[in-house]
């Protein structure tokens, strides 16, 4: 049930959290479906409620710094630089664990991923209950991400609380970056690109290949998918029948032929483009369409996470299951 965000009902969320049982609530990225992260059995029914395979970590929010030094065993002085440069932000720091975080969460990985969200609301539930949330996406696992309550309650119709924030700023996920020794790497791209990083702290030297040890939220193949078949202009042969089908392109521009056309931004702003990508999906993908056609953006900046985002959208349509 979609409830406005206000004091009462942040309240009233906060209660739900304490007492074990699930709440969505809106981040600047996309609406997370919260638990309290050091609850193994409530932590248990996000997995559940998304059919989301235990593999998959988890991301904890936090509010506070001083939460962040009880989650994870570390000290090192570059979390501070980062923290007090992009929290609250859309970054998630993948640090050893403590004894405090469950197994659950972290898919029995010694490292936890956390982040200190930048939104109003997010904060406030998360001081209420007292607690870090664990909180994925607020989706069917796979599925789309959403970026507004209402994409919430499409896929998960039986949450008792959807705290309605309106839509949220970012509208990608957060960016996930693990500490090397001799600096960092990029476990997902979002809003918090490299050269923002290398501002602050160097890059890592060493391989930029993943491994298990590497497992993060959202690197998976095929991920944050429409009901509907997509297609990337210039990646994907298209169907030469284009009647029922929609396009998105990144500005304004004479298109024929296509059912519905939407476009990411007027002047090709791409945190413009990145904040309106899942909102026309989920739009699109409840029309009576055959697919949907999406121009690539410049993998430059932003763009990156863009287009990591459409890549793994339209994976599962492309390639066998064997693959």
């Amino acid at each position: 049930m979609i409830i406005k965000a206000s004091p009462e009902s942040i309240s009233r969320a906060a209660n739900h959290i304490r007492d074990g049982r699930l709440v969505a609530f809106p981040t600047e990225t996309v609406y997370g479906l919260g638990a309290n992260a050091l609850d193994p059995k409530a932590v248990a029914g996000i997995f559940a409620m998304k059919q989301r395979p235990s593999f998959d970590p988890l991301i904890v929010h936090i509010c506070r710094l001083d939460q962040l030094w009880e989650l994870v065993t570390s000290r090192d002085e570059r979390i501070i630089r980062l923290a007090r440069h992009f929290w609250p932000g859309p970054l998630t720091l993948v640090l050893p664990k403590s004894q405090l975080v469950p197994d659950i969460v972290t898919s029995g990985l010694p490292d936890v991923a956390i982040r200190m969200p930048a939104n109003d609301t997010a904060l406030q539930l998360i001081e209420a209950a007292g607690v870090p949330l664990a909180a994925p996406s607020a989706n069917r696992f796979g599925r789309l991400s959403p970026t507004r309550a209402q994409h919430v309650e499409k896929q998960l119709p039986d949450l008792e609380i959807i705290l309605d924030g309106g839509s949220c700023s970012i509208g990608l996920e957060s960016s996930v970056v693990r500490l090397e020794p001799d600096g960092f790497r990029i476990l997902r791209h979002g809003a918090v690109t490299s050269p923002m990083l290398t501002e602050i702290i160097p890059p890592s030297k060493l391989t930029t290949s993943l491994t298990l040890s590497d497992a993060s939220p959202g690197l998976m193949l095929s991920h944050y998918s429409p009901e509907t078949k997509l297609y990337i202009l210039g990646q994907h042969p298209i169907p030469n029948d284009t009647s029922k089908a929609a396009y998105i392109g990144l500005t304004p521009s004479e298109i024929k032929g296509y059912h519905s056309v939407r476009f990411l931004s007027e002047n090709g702003n791409l945190e413009e483009a990145a904040g309106n990508l899942f909102f026309f999906l989920h739009e699109l993908e409840d029309k009576w369409l055959d697919f949907i056609v999406v121009e690539a953006v410049p993998e430059t900046g932003l763009g990156i996470a863009i287009m990591d985002r459409l890549r793994k959208a339209a994976y599962r349509f492309h390639h066998s299951t064997n693959e």
